[in-house]
């Protein structure tokens, strides 16, 4: 009778984490979609504390509610600019948590062949599980125990690595040891072996080795990855993190913890191989560890950055007609999404056309741009995607790039050994007027010299992108 309610729970829990990540595919249902998540996973935990095997209620409920707390305070705390180190540091979690588990089974099928007929019948929950399988049913799970400590470990250092990348505390550059791919194919080959030998031995040491490796496998993987592909990383570590909770389901018997796993790694790997295609990389060479470095000499270009005051760039917008606004990460750092939507507003209250341009990959987030421009209330239907606007910026007057570098980056095009060349990119600069907000002359996070920033048509609006804007919306009649 348990067990078939908390079946029919987790159904319903897997329903509901269906409907969320379709509601997901869009800005005017992904409020809805996630209280379907929140609703699902309460549905999921509940089940599995009333179903076979409950037990612990003191110790389940201390760890829900200091998760629950420590979850509370980093969504209250945590700035939109780092969401993306925060998504990498759940990916951690989610990682370590296989790892734990995994170990976890491998220590109960020692402790339970230890013991004989009569303890075994007093077992109750996952132990009472393990000890009804039968000696194929105990290699089978090792394979999944071996495959959830693989998955996990290099999850958990990859995406440590990644978030240190995008806080700034680790070098965004492309870096390998000496040996590169080599030794990630020589880490994964010795994975193999080490998973053949626990298979056989069940000994501890074969599973310690397989840790270390894929240990190693994480951190080298996404250390050789540059800044210009982190967008492509955060997705790819969702991926995994995915299949190591789908693995952990294998392990504890779990159903929802496999629906769920296989949502998360599908999507995560749909996303990625769409995410690939924007920027023109190959999917494996990504997963691989392969870009974010030059592949020889850069062209040289000359000239230099014409700055330009607010009350040049009103004059030229009042007498606009069409208007085309580039929203990059430089945005969400200085907060001027508000700003910026007032400014359309205003022009839009004219009779102007403006409309917003997204890549793929602006931000450091998948949809960061999107989730911005939606909290600061910019009509949905202005906001178009690069595939839809990308050849109007002939016929435009003004294109206006806040905080944005790689993703406007004529170097894509021009540039054959340019780290993004062959990167699809946001035309701005067949506008007839470009105008670039921006803190300074830098390169900007992957460190690439932006030619847009030279042509005769750009002006360079330095500053903080909020007070740069907020400067301009007096002097837009």
């Amino acid at each position: 009778m348990e067990m078939g309610f908390t079946s029919a729970v987790y159904v319903l829990a897997a329903v509901l984490f269906i409907l969320s990540l379709g509601g997901l595919s869009g800005q005017e249902s992904a409020k809805r979609a996630v209280w379907y998540g929140i609703a699902g996973m309460a549905l999921a935990v509940s089940a599995t504390l009333l179903g076979p095997g409950n037990g612990l209620w003191w110790l389940s409920l201390v760890l829900i509610a200091a998760g629950g707390l420590v979850g509370y305070q980093l969504a209250s705390k945590v700035a939109m600019t780092q969401m993306p180190e925060l998504v990498a540091g759940m990916h951690a979690l989610v990682g370590l948590a296989a790892v734990f588990v995994g170990f976890n089974t491998h220590f109960e099928l020692v402790n339970i062949a230890s013991m004989d007929l009569a303890a075994m019948k007093s077992l109750e929950g996952f132990s009472a599980l393990l000890a009804k399988k039968s000696a194929v049913e105990i290699n089978i799970l090792r394979v999944e125990t071996s495959l959830g400590i693989w998955i996990g470990a290099v999850t958990f250092t990859g995406s440590i690595i990644a978030y240190g990348k995008l806080a700034g505390k680790v070098t965004s550059t492309a870096f390998k040891l000496p040996g590169g791919h080599f030794l990630n194919a020589a880490a994964a080959l010795l994975s193999i072996l080490s998973a053949v030998w626990y298979l056989n031995s069940g000994e501890i040491l074969s599973m310690i080795v397989l840790t270390f490796l894929a240990l190693f496998i994480g951190y080298h993987l996404i250390m050789g990855i540059g800044g210009a592909d982190m967008p492509v990383v955060v997705s790819m570590l969702n991926s995994y993190s995915g299949w190591a909770a789908a693995a952990i389901g294998f392990s504890l018997g779990n159903d929802v913890l496999i629906v769920v796993g296989a949502l998360v790694g599908s999507s995560g790997a749909i996303l990625s191989y769409i995410m690939c295609n924007a920027m023109n990389r190959s999917f494996v060479s990504v997963i691989l560890g392969g870009f974010g470095g030059s592949s020889g000499p850069q062209m040289e270009f000359h000239g230099e950055q014409v700055p330009i005051e607010a009350d040049g760039v009103a004059s030229v917008l009042n007498d606009a007609d069409s208007i085309i606004i580039i929203p990059g990460y430089g945005m969400a750092v200085a907060q001027a999404q508000q700003s910026v939507s007032e400014l359309a507003r205003k022009l839009r209250a004219q009779g102007k056309s403006v409309r917003f341009a997204i890549h793929p990959v602006a931000g450091r987030l998948p949809g960061h741009m999107n989730v911005l421009l939606a909290e600061a209330r910019v009509p949905y239907d202005i906001v178009m995607e690069m595939d839809e606007i990308n050849a109007d910026f002939s016929d435009t007057d003004v294109a206006i790039v806040i905080g944005s570098n790689d993703i406007v980056n004529p170097a894509a095009q021009d540039d054959p050994n340019s780290p993004i060349a062959g990167m699809p990119v946001l035309e701005c600069w067949k506008a007839k007027h470009v105008f670039v907000s921006k803190r300074g002359q830098g390169t900007g996070y992957s460190g690439i010299e932006n030619p847009l920033f030279f042509k005769e048509n750009t002006r360079m609006l330095y500053g903080n992108a909020k007070e740069s804007v907020d400067k301009l919306l007096p002097m837009i009649d």
